[in-house]
């Protein structure tokens, strides 16, 4: 079923906060309990709804964020193919279920933590390392939150993590798993070996016609011609529509105001505050800076500290109470200001330094600003042929009529695989080629396709056409069947003649004398580590030489054509010494897994406790899926 539109999600603070833990989350089934619920609510936690309309614009975003990730469009198929559906509201019923649980608790995060949290936010600070309201203003709009939406999703979250800390904070590891780490990751071996090629393989004799074809009969899967399907696409770019010359000279210096932090220093500030609980006081002790008091006697009737009477140097911009910018930003080098009321009570300020600004003068960046702002506004252009399109679509006009009509391209592609090559092996050019692919070969022919979501814009597509997969005969791919047939002939006589070699090995022959005989040269491999190549060691042939006991031998394959035989002289493991980097790190990875393990476990438990129910009916209609 096609959706109606594209919204973002308003959880990112969630996001920023609980990071690893939301993935170990993932793990939990959410098929508690399922009854009818209303269709406007998709789960009930507790005493806690989630709405449709919470778990579209999460399942939206996260299907952006894959995009992102990925570069590429994650088609709604392919989500639901991935369990994202499921995901999504799984990592919702999570967030709930801390949150009922933090409620109950009596657990509250104060307005000063909140503030220092946003202002020290990395996503909202600006090119020189400070708040930058601009950009918190425009994480906002994408969002779609308001500023006291964004205040209460990030002290929720906060809430979140302080019960998942008193959880699973501090938790002391084990000095056996530290030491099972330890020689798992800085055990090192040595071993004496040699290598088999494919030239000691003898000479391999041509097939006959009759070993061809059994060859060929019992790996014919291997030999199919790969599906191939006809596909149209058209894509409609925002770029493409953007018209700078088309922005007044205002708006583009409104956003040069907005945004001169882009171009050079816009003027900062440093400023001093001391907070009130109340108007009364705040007013008693403007009085006596009017009749001599200093502002440090003042702070220290307060009992703040010279450090905590530094605000910060800031921008006007970098603010995060704008009354309190305001005033900062209308104060002389040294004045004082009268009390404000500020966002967490009233206060008295004092500019102790100003640095004038020192940006590139508008004209140097005008077209940049107008293109900026045009290229925004095509979004919005984006969003209206979108939807002409797509009535034109729906009155089945074909896909070429639609692009002649808005002056579109039109990509047509007669023939692709799964793997975005045409029958000749080369990639084929369509716009958002992995994607289209991907949702060509999840559809069909005749198939009404849902426009594909890209960075800018959207992308149809058609299938005009399918070429089955299919066995092909040996004439087509003798060449092809006899070369495998070869290398298959090279590698069951070198794992043969690896099996004799250790099994003398093992019977105490002398490797050198067994290299010899074999016409190899004996070769010696130190500090040898799991997981790692060596030398002409590949990491699988090192990964079997520590599954081998010590003086003991055996083989591995060591590439596509060669075998190594070797035998293990010696394993070392350092003693674990606790006080270093090295061993803090070590302990704090399986504090991490110790502490996610912990956490599931206690999630797992709360829910049975507060009941979780799922409307499948609801969470379809959220992202998309048939009803």
């Amino acid at each position: 079923m096609r959706k109606a539109g594209q919204t973002v999600v308003g959880k990112a603070i969630a996001t920023i906060f609980f990071g690893a833990l939301i993935v170990s989350f993932a793990i939990w089934g959410i098929g508690d309990i399922f009854r009818a619920t209303p269709a406007s609510t998709v789960a009930e936690v507790g005493d806690t709804t989630i709405t449709v309309n919470q778990t579209r614009n999460a399942y939206t975003n996260e299907l952006q964020r894959l995009g992102r990730q990925f570069r590429t469009v994650i088609s709604p198929e392919q989500a639901r193919a991935f369990g994202l559906d499921q995901q999504v509201v799984n990592n919702l019923v999570t967030d709930a279920v801390l949150a009922e649980k933090a409620r109950e608790m009596g657990l509250s995060v104060s307005d000063q933590l909140v503030a220092a949290s946003i202002v020290n936010n990395p996503a909202f600070k600006g090119a020189d390392g400070q708040f930058n309201r601009a950009l918190f203003e425009q994480a906002l709009r994408n969002v779609n939150l308001s500023e006291a939406g964004f205040v209460q999703e990030q002290r929720s979250a906060m809430a979140r993590l302080h019960l998942a800390e008193a959880v699973a904070g501090n938790i002391n590891v084990p000095l056996a798993a530290r030491e099972a780490l330890n020689r798992y990751s800085t055990e090192r071996r040595a071993a004496a070996y040699l290598l088999l090629t494919a030239a000691m393989a003898a000479d391999v004799p041509a097939p006959t016609a009759e070993q061809l074809q059994t060859f060929f009969n019992e790996r014919k899967s291997a030999f199919r011609a790969p599906e191939y399907r006809a596909v149209t696409a058209m894509s409609l770019d925002a770029a493409a529509l953007a018209k700078p010359d088309t922005v007044s000279e205002a708006d583009a210096r409104a956003r040069y105001e907005q945004q001169k932090a882009k171009y050079g220093s816009p003027e900062r500030r440093t400023i001093q505050q001391i907070t009130f609980p109340s108007q009364a006081e705040a007013e008693a002790a403007a009085n006596k800076l009017k009749e001599g008091a200093t502002f440090e006697s003042i702070a220290a009737e307060r009992n703040v500290s010279p450090q905590d009477l530094e605000l910060g140097t800031f921008t006007r911009a970098e603010m995060l109470d704008q009354a309190v910018a305001e005033a900062a930003f209308s104060l002389e080098q040294g004045a004082a200001s009268a009390p404000i009321a500020g966002r967490f009570g009233p206060v008295l300020l004092r500019v102790t330094q100003i640095q004038p600004e020192a940006v590139r003068p508008f004209e140097e960046v005008a077209a940049a600003l107008r293109q900026e702002v045009a290229s925004e506004r095509a979004q919005g252009q984006i969003e209206r042929i979108h939807d002409e399109i797509e009535d034109l679509r729906a009155g089945a006009k074909p896909l070429a009529d639609i692009a002649k009509e808005k002056g579109l391209t039109l990509v047509q592609v007669p023939a692709v695989d799964a793997n975005g090559l045409d029958k000749a092996g080369k990639p084929v050019n369509l716009p958002e080629t992995n994607a289209v692919v991907k949702a060509a070969f999840a559809s069909d022919i005749g198939v009404d396709n849902e426009a594909l979501r890209t960075g800018t814009g959207y992308v149809w597509y058609d299938v005009t056409g399918i070429e089955a997969s299919r066995e092909k005969n040996l004439d087509e791919v003798r060449d092809q069947v006899a070369t495998q047939w070869r290398e298959d002939q090279v590698a069951q006589r070198l794992a043969e003649k690896a099996r004799g070699l250790t099994e003398r090995l093992e019977k105490g022959e002398a490797i050198e004398a067994v290299a010899q005989e074999a016409g190899a040269t004996v070769k010696t491999a130190t500090d040898l580590a799991r997981n790692a190549a060596k030398d002409d060691l590949t990491a699988e042939a090192v990964n079997r030489i520590f599954a081998v006991p010590v003086g003991k031998a055996g083989h591995a394959s060591n590439g596509p054509d060669a075998r190594a035989v070797f035998k293990v002289t010696s394993a070392t493991v350092p003693p674990l010494v606790t006080s270093t980097q090295q061993a803090q790190n070590a302990e704090n990875q399986l504090r991490t897994g110790i502490g996610d393990d912990l956490i599931n476990q206690y999630i797992a438990q709360v829910r049975q406790d507060l009941g979780v129910t799922i409307n499948q009916q609801a969470l379809r209609q959220a992202t998309g899926g048939e009803l």
